[in-house]
Formats: structure tokens, sequence, C-alpha cells
């Protein structure tokens, strides 16, 4: 099984995806967090790897710069690959002036003004946030 981005086996991916930006940054995890990762995609350089967490399968992908590229990758891994869960992780800046450099934020929600998704949803700029109380599974609801 393949996709016009990925071209990794049926099955190769984990219910819960990691989705940094850098392909680099996904091999770095994968190699040095995980246990027993195996590289399941290459295409175009942009590195997907499948491996343990304190037990539990999981993968990591980079997925690219900008809505566009991500959009791409996360459909795909979704619709094709069975995925469940997309966590976006790696680097942002801070106007806080308590958020340090090495900080762990976790974000509940984000916004963007990109033209990507004013294409998907009109004029409006919608802002997506976590479900907290597990009342959705989006995954099912797609």
């Amino acid at each position: 099984m393949s996709t016009p981005h990925i071209n990794a086996a049926a099955g190769a991916f984990a219910d819960t995806v990691l989705l940094p930006g850098d392909p680099v940054r996904a091999r770095h995890i994968a190699l040095n967090l995980l246990d027993a990762a195996e590289q399941v995609t290459d295409v175009r350089n942009m590195l997907g790897y499948t491996g343990f967490w304190r037990g539990q399968r999981i993968s990591v992908m980079g997925s690219g710069m900008g809505i566009p590229s991500c959009a791409i990758y996360a459909t795909e891994l979704v619709r094709e690959y069975g995925v469940r869960r997309l966590v976006r992780v790696g680097t942002c800046g801070a106007t806080r002036a308590d958020v340090q450099l090495g900080d762990v934020v976790l974000a509940l929600g984000a916004s963007t003004d990109s033209r990507v998704n004013r294409q998907r949803f009109g004029t409006v700029d919608v802002r997506v946030a976590a479900d907290v109380r597990g009342e959705q599974d989006l995954c099912r609801a797609a």
C-alpha cells in the first residue's frame, strides 16, 4: 500500500502519530525516544517511523512546513492508514516572560489567519480546540 506522499505498507503506522514538521526531528525522536523504531516511509525524504514508547506502539512522521504540507500528510495518514490520533509536536515562539527555552507547552487550541483555513470555512477564522472532556471522537466523525 502507498499513497502519493507515503510509501508505507498497510498497518505500518500506529493509531497515534506524532507530527514534527522537520523529518530530521522525526528521525531524532524515533531513534532516541522509541524502542525498536523502524523506518516505514521515506518519500521525498519525509521520514516516518514506528516503534514503542513504554510498551505502546507509536509512530512519528515529519509533516513539512506549513498548513498545506501538514494537511496532505494528515489526510493520507487518517484516510489511507487508519490513524486515529495526530499530535503536532515541535517548536514555537512565546510572548510570555515566564515561558523559557526548553519549556514544554501543551496548547489546548490554535488558530491561524491562513488562506487555507478561509478556503475551508469561508471568511471565518476558526480556532480549533482540544476536547479535554473527551466528548467527541473527531476521528470517528470524520
